[in-house]
C-alpha cells in the first residue's frame, strides 16, 4: 500500500527539518516546499539552499516556489506602510493564511498531497465544535499567537508535528545533525525578511527616510518638546530603551503622530489603555469569546488581560479590558485564548488610554 504524501515547508532550519523527520517516522512520504518569498542582495536567499541540501541529505522530494512579487505587494510593501503611519505592524499575521499556507496548499495540490505540515510550535485540537489552533507544549516557544488568522479550511488540512515537544526535545532530536551544530537557523516568530534590526530595513527601503523625518520632537504630554528624535517610525509603542535622551526617570513611549512627527513620552502609567478596536478581526465562537475564562493578549508572549466588554462597531470590534492593559500598539494583534484554544484575533487600529 503506497504511503500517503505530505508536503512540509521547509525554511533550512532545525524545526521544519525535525517535522520531516517526525512525519517520516510516521509512516508518511514526505515531500519538501520552499517559498521564495524575497531575495538577499538581488540573490536567491542562503535559506533556499539550505532547505534543499537537507531535503537531499533526508532523501526527499524538495520544490522551491517563487512569490517574491506577490510577497513584495501584499507582505513587504504594506509592512512599510504601516511603520510610515506610526504603527507597529505584525506582517507574519497577514502572510501565514493569506500567502504561505495559501501556497503550500495550492502546491500540495498539484503534487498530490491530502494534507501539509510546518514546524510551528502549536497544537491542532478537533472536536465536535470543528477544528482549532491550541498553544503548544513548549509555552516559552508557543507560535499561536501569529496563526489567529488560519481558516478551518486551512486546519483541517495541516499537522504540527512539533506541537507536542518542547525545543529541547527536538534539539536533542536533530542532535549530530551537520546543518545545526555550527549555528541555529532563525526563529519562525521572527520576520524573515529582516536580516537584523527593522530600522535598518526601513533605512534601505525609504533611502530617504532620515533626510525627510530626522530632527522631530520628543513632547511630553502638555505638548512641550523635550528634544529631538531620529524620525518616529524608528519608535514604538512602550519602548523605553534607546531613546537617546535622558529626563532624570524613566520614559516610555507613548504615542506617535506620524502628520507632526511628534514622539510622546511619559510615565509607565501613561502606557495604560481601557479598550482597543480590533479590525479586521476573526472569531470563530461567539459563545467562548463570551466566556469568562476566555483573555486577550495584545503582543507576542504578552500578559493575558480579563474582557469587560465586547461590541461590534462600524468601526470593528470593541474590547473592553477588565482591568488595565499595557502598551497596545496599533498594527499589533489581539488574540483571544480560552484556556489554550484560540478562538479568534484581530489587528488594534485603536488603544483608547486609561483617563490619568
Amino acid at each position: 500500500m503506497a504511503k500517503e504524501r505530505i508536503l512540509v515547508g521547509m525554511s533550512g532550519g532545525i524545526d521544519s527539518s525535525a517535522a520531516c523527520r517526525l512525519l517520516r517516522e510516521a509512516g508518511y512520504e514526505v515531500v519538501g516546499a520552499t517559498l521564495r518569498m524575497w531575495d538577499r542582495n538581488g540573490q536567491e536567499a542562503p535559506f533556499i539552499e539550505e532547505a534543499r541540501r537537507l531535503a537531499a541529505r533526508l532523501g526527499i522530494e524538495h520544490y522551491t516556489v517563487d512569490i517574491r512579487n506577490e510577497f513584495n505587494e501584499k507582505v513587504i510593501t504594506p509592512f512599510i506602510n504601516e511603520y510610515m503611519k506610526g504603527h507597529t505592524p505584525n506582517p507574519c499575521i497577514f502572510c501565514n493564511p493569506n500567502i504561505k499556507w495559501k501556497h503550500l496548499i495550492d502546491e500540495a495540490d498539484r503534487l498530490g498531497c491530502r494534507m501539509v505540515a510546518t514546524g510551528h510550535y502549536v497544537r491542532k485540537a478537533e472536536d465536535a465544535s470543528g477544528v482549532w489552533i491550541e498553544e503548544g507544549r513548549d509555552k516559552s516557544k508557543d507560535q499561536s499567537y501569529f496563526l489567529w488568522g488560519l481558516t478551518p479550511g486551512q486546519l483541517e488540512r495541516t499537522l504540527f508535528p512539533l506541537g507536542d515537544y518542547t525545543k529541547r526535545e527536538i534539539k536533542e532530536l536533530m542532535a549530530g545533525e551537520a546543518a545545526y551544530e555550527k549555528k541555529e537557523k532563525k526563529e519562525s516568530m521572527e520576520i524573515c525578511f529582516i536580516e537584523d534590526d527593522y530600522r535598518t530595513f526601513l533605512r534601505q527601503a525609504v533611502p530617504d527616510i532620515d533626510a525627510r523625518l530626522s530632527g522631530g520632537y520628543y513632547v511630553d504630554s502638555k505638548g512641550l518638546r523635550l528634544g529631538k528624535h531620529k524620525g518616529f517610525p524608528f519608535y514604538t509603542i512602550g519602548q523605553r530603551k534607546g531613546l537617546g535622551i535622558a529626563l532624570g526617570e524613566p520614559a516610555y513611549v507613548i504615542k506617535i503622530n506620524p502628520v507632526k512627527n511628534t514622539v510622546k513620552l511619559g510615565k509607565r502609567d501613561e502606557l495604560a489603555s481601557c479598550r482597543v478596536t480590533l479590525s479586521p478581526y476573526v472569531i470563530r465562537s461567539t459563545e467562548l469569546l463570551r466566556s469568562p475564562d476566555t483573555k486577550v493578549c495584545i503582543r507576542y508572549r504578552g500578559e493575558r488581560y480579563g474582557i469587560g466588554g465586547i461590541t461590534e462597531t462600524p468601526d470593528g470590534l470593541d474590547v473592553e479590558f477588565s482591568d488595565k492593559a499595557w502598551a497596545a500598539a496599533p498594527g499589533q494583534s489581539a488574540v483571544f485564548y480560552n484556556g489554550e484554544r484560540v478562538v479568534g484575533g484581530g489587528i488594534i487600529t485603536y488603544a483608547q488610554p486609561v483617563k490619568q
